[in-house]
């Protein structure tokens, strides 16, 4: 099982540091991003509201989520954040803009998704802190996770999208 191990060490340093990294830009502006100011103004222009609530769930997600993904500790609780703040990332942020990364599209997004959702699968190995303490999750549990994340991820995307203001009939001669 060393192989094993030693793999989801290496999946679990990468998606998560990836994603811790990219929330670390959202709050303090590392790395050329907007920060915490600039990423509220974001959240906000895409509709989320109270915008302040959703800039702290989103960078809570993507930098909290991330690094305790990468440790391995409470492994699926973090991975069911990440994969909800992945479900809003594609569907909100990249799915209007294509498949391909170049064009800002779902590729890179959904890579991270598939990666974290073989983690919250199979688990975060031997090789984390989990194992170490023996935090683990029976089964049915991670299902009702993954439903949370996915569905959790669905509704904040429910909550943003914009229905047209009803336009009034045109006036009969």
């Amino acid at each position: 099982m060393a192989l094993a191990d030693s793999t989801l060490l290496v999946l679990r340093l990468v998606v998560g540091l990836i994603f811790a990294a990219h929330g670390a830009q959202k709050a303090f502006g590392w790395w050329n991003g907007p920060g915490i100011e600039g990423w509220q103004k974001i959240v906000a222009g895409m509709r989320f509201q109270p915008a302040p609530l959703w800039t702290v769930v989103s960078v809570g997600a993507e930098l909290i989520g991330g690094l305790l993904v990468a440790i391995g500790l409470f492994t699926p609780v973090a991975a069911t954040a990440l994969i909800g703040q992945s479900v809003v990332i594609i569907l909100k942020a990249h799915l209007p803009k294509g498949f391909w990364n170049k064009n800002g599209g779902i590729e890179f997004p959904l890579a991270l998704a598939a990666g974290v959702l073989a983690i919250l699968g199979i688990g975060p190995g031997a090789y984390s802190a989990d194992g170490l303490i023996g935090f683990g999750l029976v089964e049915p549990l991670l299902w009702v996770l993954l439903a949370v994340g996915l569905g959790g991820g669905l509704a904040a995307y429910g909550l943003t999208r914009v229905t047209p203001a009803p336009q009034p009939a045109a006036e009969q001669r």
